[in-house]
């Protein structure tokens, strides 16, 4: 199975990802999926008559626990190293769309009192985003087909028009999956990665314009600002303020510190939100700039500027998610400011309407 939740647009809230797997092979060292009952009282069993024949009804599937990130996390960089080789995917990495999803209508699948494989599910206005891993143990069984189905049916159930799933580009085993499940290509994600073995070039602002640190007085603004820069984006979906501030702004893990704003006068013409850690270095999680003050070079500025930061706290390196069909030619400014592509993901659609 393979996964994407590093789909993630530096132009957007939204984490496009998904469950994808490598259905009916037969690697060696796979692992068989035990027969042992598990008892109803200790985990909320589900079992329906179309799981797939290769699957034995004593699984469970079970809805996610909030002590599951860690598990989470750990599926996912096990699968990664399968299927790219290496794995920096952890902990912080998983937190931050662990936090936008409804756990309440995602799956965890258990075998042998140990959690397998789990699929989460986002709401996107009137698309829902799915995304999971299978332990590359227990791959070639069914379980992917088997959470897809059931996200599917939950999805048709609340009334979405399309369901979104995603894989590794390499993976072209997935790629098979979806396809013969009636899903189509329709987007492909990029992880940009500057390295800071020397100090970055210093950033060059365009007349007339500051850059300032984050406020708690600059919130509304900032969130305004996002919203604005990221209304043509593929995908994006606004979030309220309110709720923006409460999953984003007073999350534990957020340093606002490494959050920028460029204005003209008193106007902002950009924002630049950075996350502390991930992917073993600085991340920038949203870089937009609105549109009267867009080809001025305030982005590219904005981008150095969170260079200079990050090189000056010791990471080693910068990443940032984007689509690679990005309206405003965000994939050349990064290229441009000396970034380049390590990954790459793929995003798959079905019509449910």
């Amino acid at each position: 199975m393979c996964t994407s939740p590093r789909v993630t647009s530096t132009t957007s809230l939204r984490r496009t990802s998904s469950v994808c797997a490598r259905s009916g092979s037969t690697a060696t060292r796979r692992r068989t999926i035990p027969r042992r009952h598990v008892s109803s009282r200790t985990f909320h069993v589900f079992r329906t008559p179309s799981m797939s024949s290769s699957l034995p009804d004593t699984l469970v599937f079970r809805r996610p626990r909030p002590d599951d990130l860690e598990v989470a996390a750990r599926i996912l960089a096990a699968e990664e190293r399968r299927v790219r080789g290496e794995s920096a995917w952890g902990v912080e990495e998983t937190r931050d769309w662990w936090t936008w999803s409804n756990l309440d209508e995602s799956w965890f699948v258990d075998a042998d009192g140990e959690s397998i494989a789990f699929v989460a599910l986002m709401v996107r206005g009137k698309t829902a985003v799915s995304w999971g891993s299978v332990d590359p143990r227990y791959e070639g069984q069914g379980l992917s087909t088997e959470l897809i189905r059931r996200t599917e049916q939950r999805a048709r159930e609340l009334g979405f028009e399309k369901l979104n799933v995603g894989m590794f580009a390499e993976n072209d085993e997935a790629r098979r999956l979806f396809e013969r499940l009636g899903f189509r290509e329709v987007r492909r994600f990029y992880r940009m990665q500057i390295e800071l073995d020397t100090p970055p070039s210093p950033a060059e602002w365009p007349h007339g314009i500051t850059v300032s640190t984050f406020r708690p007085e600059d919130a509304r603004a900032f969130h305004g600002a996002l919203d604005e820069a990221f209304a043509d984006d593929w995908g994006f979906v606004s979030v309220g303020f309110e709720e923006w501030k409460r999953r984003r702004l007073e999350s534990p893990e957020t340093d606002v510190s490494l959050w920028f704003i460029a204005r003209a006068g008193e106007k902002i013409a950009g924002v630049l939100r950075g996350d502390p850690r991930h992917h073993g270095g600085g991340w920038i999680g949203a870089l937009g700039v609105r549109k009267p003050w867009r080809r001025r070079g305030i982005a590219n500025a904005l981008l150095r500027h969170a260079f200079a930061e990050y090189h000056r706290r010791g990471e080693p390196h910068v990443g940032l998610g984007v689509d690679a069909q990005n309206p405003t030619g965000a994939t050349r400014l990064y290229e441009r400011a000396g970034m380049r592509v390590v990954t790459e993901d793929v995003v798959f659609e079905k019509e449910l309407a």
